[in-house]
């Protein structure tokens, strides 16, 4: 149970699945060090992890199309990720294996930008999207857990409403008094 078989290695064995840990739970254990983390198979996906955790590529075509059809803004994943850049070169982490390890492409692009549980405005998606990066790289530095994109997503749209309340959109028509 402590063993895990590095993916695509004697991949006619295996009949049906393989598990393995994650690139973030190595790292949290200590098996691996940040520096031998290799950056273009997590983009690729030739790494252990879940469906979201693994083809970075993938999930950036997958925002692109979003952007382009309009379905989302670029507001709430680009917080997210230029707050757990800043943050982990902060506490010194290496910035590559954050962004593209564990679920956090994923999450910043799917998961957060969902309309019922985001802010309404732009300021207000942008520090939605800071809180979630930072809360995130908490997690992944401090916490228990290898992974804190799904607790900072959930953990910040119970602070929606307060958001939406103190940062207002500007109503269509409204000027702003002048000083």
């Amino acid at each position: 149970m402590t063993s895990w078989p590095v993916p695509l290695e004697n991949q006619w064995r295996y009949l049906d699945a393989t598990t393995g840990a994650t690139t973030l739970g190595m790292l949290k254990l200590g098996e691996i060090s940040p520096d031998s983390v290799d950056l273009w198979h997590n983009a690729l996906g030739l790494t252990a992890g879940s469906l979201g955790e693994v083809s970075a590529l993938a999930l950036l075509l997958g925002f692109a199309w979003l952007l382009v059809t309009r379905v989302i803004t670029w507001h709430i994943p680009v917080a997210i990720f230029a707050s757990v850049a800043l943050f982990a070169l902060a506490v010194g982490d290496n910035i590559g294996v954050q962004l593209l390890s564990g679920g956090l492409m994923l999450g910043a692009i799917f998961m957060a930008t969902d309309y019922v549980t985001s802010p309404m405005s732009r300021k207000g998606m942008i520090v939605y999207g800071v809180m979630i990066g930072v809360i995130t790289v908490v997690i992944r530095k401090w916490g228990a857990y290898p992974e804190g994109v799904s607790f900072a997503i959930l953990l910040m749209n119970s602070f929606v409403p307060l958001i939406d309340r103190y940062i207002k959109p500007r109503k269509f028509g409204e000027r702003r008094a002048r000083k």
